[in-house]
């Protein structure tokens, strides 16, 4: 029976995987298919993706969310992002987040295992509007009301480019300032000891 649960958990986990890789490719396209930030794919060095960031708080808040990082296209390494903030703030959303990094040095500081943004970055959100759902076949996403016209401008601060697109929620206060990020390679293509 041990045998039984343990293959179980193993094809659950196997399965739980392939359906977070899927969510990071629709959220990727999302983002291709979104205003500006569609043009960043073409020049950056890397980027991080995040699917789901959730966020709520009453005058204190919280935000989290896990991703993956992608340097000239391919899959590096995981990461999560934590933002704690206190003021005027009340309410709760989902949004997804892309930061784009213009160039190695951008990325190696990223990568170096604990990075903050401050209050200098900021992000760009998008107008067009995304949808995400789950069901028995599988998950989607997309964006709609002009997603190829999204009205944004955003341009690269100390290497980074920061895009959101509004899942669901309400949340007067919206901010990138104070979100920290770990990481962690994958374990292939850590170097040996």
């Amino acid at each position: 029976m041990t045998r039984t649960l343990w293959i179980a958990a193993l094809l659950m986990g196997l399965a739980l995987r392939t359906a977070y890789a899927d969510d990071i490719q629709d959220t990727v396209e999302l983002f291709r298919n979104a205003g500006q930030s569609r043009s960043y794919f073409d020049n950056c060095y890397g980027y991080a993706i995040f699917p789901t960031i959730g966020k709520g708080g009453f005058v204190v808040g919280g935000a989290h969310g896990k991703g993956r990082v992608y340097e000239k296209g391919v899959y590096v390494g995981d990461a999560s992002m934590t933002q704690l903030s206190v003021g005027f703030q009340a309410g709760g959303q989902a949004y997804s987040q892309i930061v784009f990094f213009q160039d190695a040095r951008a990325l190696g500081e990223f990568t170096k295992g604990t990075y903050e943004f401050g209050a200098d970055v900021g992000a760009v959100a998008i107008t067009a509007s995304a949808s995400a759902h789950a069901g028995s076949t599988g998950s989607t996403a997309g964006a709609s009301g002009g997603k190829k016209d999204a009205a944004t401008v955003g341009e690269y601060r100390k290497g980074v480019a920061v895009f959101t697109i509004a899942k669901g929620g309400a949340m007067y206060e919206a901010s990138v300032a104070g979100q920290k990020f770990t990481y962690k390679p994958v374990p292939a293509l850590q170097p040996a000891k």
